[in-house]
C-alpha cells in the first residue's frame, strides 16, 4: 500500500498546525452504549439505549426545568468560613477556592426563579462536583434563604439534591444545617406551600436524613444511589449480607421512603403536574 508511505523526509508541522479531531463527541455508557454528546444533550443527558442518567449539574437542570433556560439566581456570592481552621492535607481555605476555580460556582448549591410551563417556581440544585456536594454552612443557608423567599411570594418550591453527605471541614456547623433547613421547611409546610424534593445520583449522608426526603412528594431519578452510610458501613456493623439492589431508586419505592420515579426526560412534566395539583 504504497500510498500510505511518507515519501518527504523532514516534515516537521508544529503542533499546534497539526489537524486535530474534537473531543468529546461521543459519550459512552457503563453498558458499553455509545451516544454522540449533542443528542444526549437534547434528551436530557439520558441515553436513549439503555436509559442512563449522566451525572449533571445545577448549570444543565436549570437549562432542563426552567422555560426556556430562563431564570434569575439568588444569594450568588455566598461563601463558607473556616471556623475551626480545619487542615488535613491542605487548608480548608485552599480546598474552597480550588474548588471555586474548577468549577466556577461558589458553592455546592444555587437557586434560581423562574417559571416551568407559566407557574413560578424557586428551584435549588446541589453540585456534586463542587467538594462531593457536601452540606456546609453556605448549602444550608441558601436552602433557608430560598424557602423564606417562597413563603414571601407563595412561590412552590423545588430542591435537588445530589451529595455526599455534611461537609467535615466545618464539623458541628455543618450538622447544624440539618435542624436548619427542617425548621424552615416546617414554616413552609404550615404555610401550605408545596415542597418537591428530587433525589438524584448519589445522594447520601445528612442530606438523606434531613431535608431530601422531607419532601411533600419525594421523586428520584432512575437507579439513584440513595442512603445514609455507604453499603460496607452498613454491612459491617449489622454482619448481614444486603439486599439486592439496596439503596437504589426502586428499592425505596418498593419499601415507601419515596414516591415516584421519573426519568429526567419526564421531570419537567411531571414536577408541572404536581404543582399544578398541589397548588
Amino acid at each position: 500500500m504504497s500510498w500510505f508511505l511518507r515519501k518527504k523526509k523532514n516534515i516537521n508541522t508544529p503542533i499546534e498546525d497539526r489537524k486535530n479531531f474534537p473531543k468529546g463527541l461521543w459519550y459512552r455508557t457503563p453498558s458499553g452504549k455509545i451516544i454522540d454528546t449533542e443528542e444526549l444533550k437534547k434528551n436530557a443527558y439520558v441515553s436513549p439505549e439503555d436509559g442512563y442518567h449522566v451525572r449533571i449539574n445545577s448549570k444543565e437542570y436549570f437549562e432542563i426545568l426552567f422555560d426556556h433556560g430562563f431564570f434569575s439566581e439568588i444569594n450568588v456570592k455566598m461563601i463558607s468560613k473556616d471556623p475551626i481552621k480545619w487542615i488535613d492535607r491542605k487548608k480548608y481555605t485552599e480546598r474552597i477556592k480550588e474548588a471555586r476555580k474548577k468549577t466556577n460556582l461558589y458553592d455546592a448549591i444555587r437557586t434560581g426563579i423562574g417559571k416551568i410551563e407559566g407557574k413560578n417556581i424557586v428551584i435549588s440544585c446541589m453540585d456534586f462536583s463542587f467538594i462531593g456536594g457536601s452540606m456546609g454552612s453556605v448549602v444550608g443557608e441558601k436552602i433557608s434563604r430560598a424557602i423564606e423567599h417562597c413563603i414571601e411570594k407563595r412561590f412552590p418550591y423545588i430542591l435537588i439534591s445530589k451529595s455526599g453527605g455534611a461537609r467535615i471541614m466545618e464539623s458541628s456547623f455543618s450538622l447544624m444545617q440539618m435542624a436548619k433547613t427542617i425548621a424552615r421547611l416546617t414554616q413552609l409546610r404550615d404555610s401550605k406551600i408545596p415542597y418537591i424534593s428530587v433525589l438524584t445520583d448519589p445522594t447520601t449522608g445528612g442530606v438523606t436524613a434531613s431535608y431530601a426526603l422531607l419532601g411533600d412528594i419525594n421523586i428520584a431519578e432512575p437507579k439513584a444511589l440513595i442512603g445514609f452510610a455507604g453499603p460496607r458501613v452498613i454491612r459491617e456493623t449489622i454482619g448481614k449480607d444486603l439486599p439486592i439492589g439496596f439503596q437504589t431508586s426502586e428499592f425505596l419505592l418498593e419499601h415507601g421512603f419515596i414516591d415516584l420515579i421519573s426519568s429526567r426526560t419526564e421531570l419537567k412534566k411531571n414536577l408541572s403536574n404536581l404543582v399544578s395539583m398541589m397548588m
